[in-house]
């Protein structure tokens, strides 16, 4: 009994180790099939990173870090790139309002809500703004305005209503001429 056990013992370790060995050899095998994996590269220094921004995201393009419509359409030229720094009607809305807090900003769904806001001479009424982009252009039909108007009695006891008041159309007229002078003022710079 005693020589079978020690027997067994071997051939158990043997197993073991010839198990070990065929998932170490797959191991191996696998691991030189993709070449050098990412975490073993050398990082970038930030001598090859580039400083400006269009370079920056070309070159994210160019290592497959990006997304280019032009390339995934098999026509790979210069891509432009869309940033809310660029847009006339956004930035013209952020610098008429930037007395208001804000509640939401968001680029990418195109809408801006203030937060409510009354002046020192009437706490009892507050409105509310809401800024819509519909398109980038700089025209009347490009941003849809909401004001709301806000009435308290009392802190239990408001009356909220959207109002079509002078507010909307001055805000209007003056996002739209700001815009306007904006994308002058950019296209000068481009020249």
């Amino acid at each position: 009994m005693l020589i079978k056990s020690k027997i067994m013992n071997k051939l158990s370790f043997f197993k073991r180790f010839f198990n070990f060995l065929a998932v170490f050899s797959l191991f191996v095998t696998l691991s030189n099939c993709g070449g050098v994996p990412e975490f073993a590269k050398p990082s970038k220094t930030q001598k090859d990173v580039p400083i400006n921004a269009k370079e920056r995201a070309r070159q994210n393009v160019e290592e497959g870090r990006g997304l280019s419509i032009r390339g995934a359409l098999g026509r790979d030229r210069a891509t432009t790139y869309e940033f809310s720094t660029s847009n006339p009607l956004w930035r013209a809305s952020l610098e008429l309002i930037d007395f208001i807090p804000l509640s939401t900003v968001d680029y990418s769904g195109g809408i801006i809500i203030t937060d409510w806001y009354s002046d020192e001479t009437n706490s009892d009424e507050s409105i509310k703004i809401t800024i819509r982009f519909l398109s980038n252009e700089v025209q009347s039909n490009s941003i849809k305005i909401i004001v709301h108007n806000k009435k308290c009695r009392s802190t239990e006891n408001c009356k909220i209503n959207e109002i079509d008041s002078k507010i909307k159309q001055e805000l209007r007229r003056s996002i739209l001429t700001k815009a306007a002078q904006l994308e002058i003022d950019s296209k000068k710079k481009k020249k």
